[in-house]
């Protein structure tokens, strides 16, 4: 459905790192559902892609984290890649950015390695979800039930496991999205 989603405002938070098709393959799925969507970054300009082991695509920046509000979203999609959730953990601007949803009950999106950044905003104790094996151990000191499925969904967090995942990761998302707040989340 080309409309499920219009109105709706989604923030992709993300930096240099990130892997390229868990951030575009989400985009276009939220796209397509009509909502208009943010690349929120730490830097204007431009922000880095890999394709695994190996550069990707520059992806151009829609709004600078200094100057994006978490009010204006009203979902937050957090794409993996092992360099990108490990360099936004060190940006506290991020970390309250992600916050903010969290705190909000806002429906989040997270594949791979983007669930490290929601440890660090208190996102994750008590919640279910997936993640790349290799977090299970910091997600589960975090508080988290870790699980290994394809896509696991909390209360408006979705979770999910690598680009494999991706065609149910994108349909949940955007359901999930539609729904919009979850006060239990919250």
């Amino acid at each position: 459905m080309a409309d499920e989603l219009r109105g709706k405002r989604v923030a992709v938070l993300a930096t240099d790192g990130f892997e390229q098709v868990e951030l575009t393959e989400p985009v276009k799925a939220l796209k397509a559902a009509g909502a208009e969507v943010h690349v929120v970054a730490p830097k204007e300009g431009e922000i880095q892609g890999w394709n695994h082991h190996d550069k990707g695509d520059r992806v151009p920046v829609d709004r600078a984290l200094a100057q994006a509000d978490p009010g204006d979203y009203q979902a937050l999609l957090l794409p993996g890649g092992v360099i990108n959730p490990d360099a936004l953990r060190l940006e506290p601007d991020a970390i309250a950015f992600v916050q903010a949803f969290v705190a909000a009950g806002k429906p989040i999106g997270a594949i791979c390695h983007g669930p490290w950044t929601l440890i660090d905003a208190g996102g994750v104790r008590g919640r279910r979800l997936t993640s790349w094996p290799s977090l299970r151990t910091d997600l589960k000191n975090a508080g988290a039930t870790w699980v290994d499925e394809a896509v696991v969904t909390d209360n408006g967090l979705v979770t999910s496991r690598k680009p494999d995942d991706l065609p149910g990761f994108c349909a949940k998302i955007v359901e999930e999205f539609r729904e919009g707040r979850h006060s239990a989340a919250a």
